[in-house]
């Protein structure tokens, strides 16, 4: 028996890196029966046969996993949002935090094709930049024009795996190019008839770049949040989280309370309006969703 990791999922295949050597794998049928898919990330024990090829037996403990893009134990999610085409939206932004925080994996927010600002909006995406960093979200403006962003990016992703997360069109498999030019990603304009992109990424593989692992993955195109339910809602915005010790009630909802820490915060500028307006959105979102059975 052996042990490796997941690095590649294709049509039924397991690519499992051990080692220096890269076996192709079929999961047991019993995974099967007990509806467990093997995902790209997961560490397994396997049996290697002739020919490096093999059988996954076992699947060991997951730290976390996502359900798109399938992909499991994340060091942390690489967050790109575009400045412009599409423009840069912080509900957007929100919702991916809010969905990468649910799930305990770190994220770093890269807001790509400031190149193409003129100076009054690269003032407005910097405030935006100053906004995140207080909140203890580290932010990058980056353009993937710029041929030398390894070394600025690179210590990112260091010992680590990191996810890609993004909506279509904002250039993350550009961004992927330009940081390991022979990955080659195939990347694909913005379709301006749909105002989408189109979905290039047609599996998850975990690719090195510098001393760590990136999953390239499909743009999002659903967020939502059936995962997380209202009361946990609160604790995936960190400046939220630090204060809510300090409201009167316990289980406040920091919504229509009275002495609500969080929207005392709020009136004192020290938590930003649209952060909570947000709040207040996906909240009613998650309270007005429909129940699964």
């Amino acid at each position: 028996m052996a042990e490796g990791r997941i690095i590649k999922a294709l049509s039924g295949f397991y690519y499992v890196q051990s080692d220096n050597q890269q076996f192709v794998c079929k999961g047991r049928g019993l995974f099967r029966n007990k509806k467990i898919t093997p995902l790209v990330g997961d560490y397994v024990e396997f049996e290697p046969k002739d020919d490096n090829e093999g059988y996954i037996m076992e699947i060991k403990e997951r730290s976390n996993e996502l359900v798109r893009p399938p992909i499991a134990n994340i060091d942390q999610a690489i967050i790109v949002s575009s400045a412009v085409d599409p423009d840069f939206s912080t509900l957007l932004l929100d919702r991916f935090l809010v969905l990468i925080e649910s799930k305990h994996i770190q994220p770093i927010i890269l807001i790509t094709k400031v190149d193409l600002l003129n100076e009054d909006q690269l003032e407005n995406i910097k405030l935006y930049k100053q906004h995140y960093e207080k909140i203890g979200y580290r932010v990058e403006l980056v353009s993937s024009k710029n041929q030398d962003l390894l070394p600025e990016l690179e210590p990112y992703f260091d010992e680590k795996v990191s996810v890609f997360a993004g909506q279509s069109g904002v250039g993350k498999s550009s961004l992927i190019n330009v940081l390991d030019p022979s990955l080659l990603l195939e990347t694909a304009e913005i379709s301006k008839s749909l105002g989408r992109g189109k979905h290039t990424t047609r599996h998850v593989e975990l690719m090195k770049i510098g001393n760590g692992l990136v999953a390239d993955t499909p743009g999002f195109s659903v967020l939502e949040f059936r995962e997380i339910e209202a009361e946990e809602l609160a604790d995936s915005f960190p400046e939220f989280n630090a204060r809510m010790h300090l409201c009167k009630f316990r289980g406040c909802m920091h919504d229509k309370e009275p002495k609500c820490a969080v929207k005392e915060a709020v009136e004192n500028e020290e938590i930003a309006v649209f952060r909570y307006n947000h709040y207040l959105r996906f909240l009613e979102e998650i309270q007005t969703r429909k129940p699964r059975y």
